[in-house]
């Protein structure tokens, strides 16, 4: 019997020009962003904004303590106030609804379609009902919807768009960016994501006024000249005297460690893509019992998961087929589990919502497995892994 041993959390070591440049920065002591031997020079972490706003083909860009803090700042330089409802995803992780809780405002939970991606009909029956301003729109395990349908609806009714591009870092929607569509968008860089400094984030828009109130939020003080992804001075004469200090800032040391990463970004999206092609072409071979979602075909995505369904499942069966999967070591999540675990969850756990049954959702849910592809993992490895699950899948009757 075939046994995986590779490790699912077990991320690719850090590049040696990155712990190099990480080096100088300690070396040299300034770790803070604004602390700088003279005012000419540029700072780690305002050089990797400059970086990250070209690589994004977008005006500004600001680094952040998370992209949790991301999408917080993100709704506040918008403007979101205290009991406002935002649209969001019911199929996400938990601190896209948590940051629209820590700005004081309520989520109306939009149902997912088979594919995993937000269903438009629904959004547009929540628009019409909630009346809200704004859709956070989570890119949930990097699944990207028809962003040029979803624009027209969110145009037609007036609504705004933030992005939460936690997945989908260096992916694209008809050739553009996805992060390039919305207000403002926002990147995580935790250890988990496509580039890793244990915890960041960015935040990045081509709104002059919305971004200067965000710079401003985040703890630039004074100092907000010294951002150079950044909007004019002019924008923040009165914006500096009326934004209060939220601060959330990178500091120059996670910034040193980003920079090269940025640059491998491209190259290991197509990484990425081979491992997944190679799991998903073994699942293919279990025929129709073994679901997985389809991408659209103006997408392209940068998986550093993958995901399927088995709907033929019984509940008594699912427990067989994860409990085998971890004994031969093949490590999933289920979404359909009545209680969160790590970082799984579903959104009628988050009880601090409000929100009214979702049987669609529900019903993705029930029978919905994820898997890690970190990138330690070669191709063979994940062709391994799908052979495993599809003997497991077919031996259960």
């Amino acid at each position: 019997m075939r046994i995986f041993e590779g490790n699912f959390t077990q991320q690719e070591a850090i590049p040696q020009d990155a712990i190099d440049a990480a080096v100088a920065v300690l070396k040299g002591g300034r770790l803070h962003r604004y602390n700088v031997a003279s005012v000419d020079e540029m700072s780690e972490t305002a050089a990797l904004e400059v970086e990250f706003a070209r690589y994004q083909e977008q005006r500004f860009c600001l680094a952040c303590a998370s992209g949790g803090y991301a999408l917080q700042l993100a709704m506040r330089a918008f403007g979101i106030e205290s009991g406002e409802a935002v649209l969001t995803n019911a199929f996400t992780l938990s601190p896209v609804p948590g940051a629209i809780a820590a700005v004081s405002a309520r989520s109306v939970l939009v149902e997912c379609t088979e594919d995993l991606v937000l269903d438009l009909e629904h959004l547009k029956q929540q628009i019409i009902t909630s009346k809200a301003r704004l859709l956070l729109l989570s890119h949930m395990r990097g699944h990207i919807v028809d962003m040029e349908k979803l624009c027209a609806l969110l145009q037609e009714h007036n609504v705004a768009l933030i992005e939460d591009c936690a997945h989908t870092m260096g992916a694209t929607f008809n050739a553009r960016k996805s992060g390039s569509h919305g207000v403002m968008s926002c990147f995580s860089t935790q250890t988990y994501k496509h580039i890793n400094s244990g915890e960041g984030g960015f935040l990045t828009s081509d709104n002059d006024e919305m971004m200067a109130r965000a710079i401003v939020l985040s703890g630039s003080y004074m100092l907000y000249e010294r951002h150079l992804a950044a909007p004019t001075p002019e924008h923040f004469k009165e914006i500096k005297l009326h934004t209060p200090n939220c601060s959330g800032r990178m500091d120059n040391l996670r910034a040193a460690i980003l920079r090269p990463q940025l640059r491998l970004l491209d190259i290991n999206a197509r990484h990425w893509n081979e491992r997944y092609n190679a799991l998903a072409g073994q699942l293919a071979h279990a025929g129709n019992t073994i679901i997985l979602p389809k991408r659209h075909p103006l997408a392209y995505e940068v998986p550093s998961s993958i995901q399927f369904s088995i709907p033929r499942f019984t509940d008594e069966q699912n427990q067989h087929f994860l409990q085998q999967c971890s004994d031969r070591g093949i490590e999933l999540k289920w979404f359909g589990a009545d209680q969160p675990k790590a970082y799984t969850s579903r959104y009628d756990s988050w009880q601090y919502l409000e929100h009214t049954p979702l049987p669609q959702t529900d019903a993705v849910l029930r029978r919905l497995y994820d898997c890690r592809l970190p990138l330690t993992f070669s191709v063979a490895d994940c062709s391994l892994i799908g052979e495993i699950i599809v003997e497991i899948e077919t031996n259960i009757t």
